[in-house]
């Protein structure tokens, strides 16, 4: 079965989305692959936000160091079977449930994986900004790396308008099982210097199957940029 551990991002708190708190909760609710949907917090007043408009939430210690070890005590704290959990973050207002549906089935569909992802076309002019984070995928659709900075890079150092560079979004399935032995796994060089959680995956030599989707990423990174999604969410009608 699975189960959603919806990480919130405190930045979300206070900034409302076309009068809204939470926009990233509609989303997932609307996914067909999961049977418990949770909201993962150490922050009070998210979680009295999500407790007033009725999500299920889960208390989480501050020394989690990661949205992965944050699901890791949550699911802990369920005390439930799951086969599959998936982590979205809570700055991903725009998530379409078919990539939620999407990255679960994938897992379901490659056993030597313990991990799965989604991604999609980089903006050109997003190459520079190290909030967004780029990925290179070999040939069976399993996760290479993953950068702040531009993937793959060529040798005039600039961007190259004809390559499909591709963009990680911020969602995240795993194998129940590892995801209760990721916390333990120390530290890796990569995932310290880049500050990404996925390369102590790569790195300890797990597989992590990843599925291209078309999306217009944009996530709450910045308070400047809930307006970008305002405008978004109003030229496709979501409200």
């Amino acid at each position: 079965m699975g189960s959603l551990s919806l990480t919130a991002n405190e930045l979300l708190f206070g900034q409302c989305i076309l009068g809204k708190e939470m926009r990233t909760w509609e989303r997932v609710m609307l996914a067909s692959s999961l049977d418990h949907v949770v909201v993962a917090t150490d922050d009070e007043r998210i979680a009295d936000c999500c407790r007033g408009f009725g999500a299920d939430v889960i208390m989480t210690s501050e020394s989690c160091r990661n949205g992965s070890e944050r699901c890791c005590e949550a699911l802990e704290k369920l005390g439930k079977r799951y086969d599959i959990v998936v982590n979205i973050q809570g700055d991903e207002p725009l998530i379409e449930p078919e990539i939620i549906d999407g990255v679960v089935m994938a897992l379901q569909r490659a056993p030597d994986a313990v991990f799965s992802t989604a991604v999609t076309s980089l903006k050109p002019e997003d190459a520079s900004d190290t909030n967004r984070v780029k990925c290179v995928v070999d040939n069976q659709g399993y996760a290479i790396y993953f950068s702040r900075g531009l993937i793959p890079s060529n040798k005039s150092g600039k961007v190259n308008p004809n390559y499909p560079y591709l963009l990680h979004l911020g969602i995240s399935g795993f194998d129940s099982k590892f995801l209760m032995i990721y916390p333990e796994l120390p530290p890796t060089p990569l995932q310290l210097e880049e500050d990404l959680e996925q390369l102590k995956v790569l790195e300890n030599g797990y597989r992590m199957k990843v599925i291209k989707v078309d999306h217009d990423a944009h996530g709450v990174d910045a308070p400047e940029d809930v307006q970008k999604i305002e405008e978004l969410m109003r030229g496709r009608n979501i409200q």
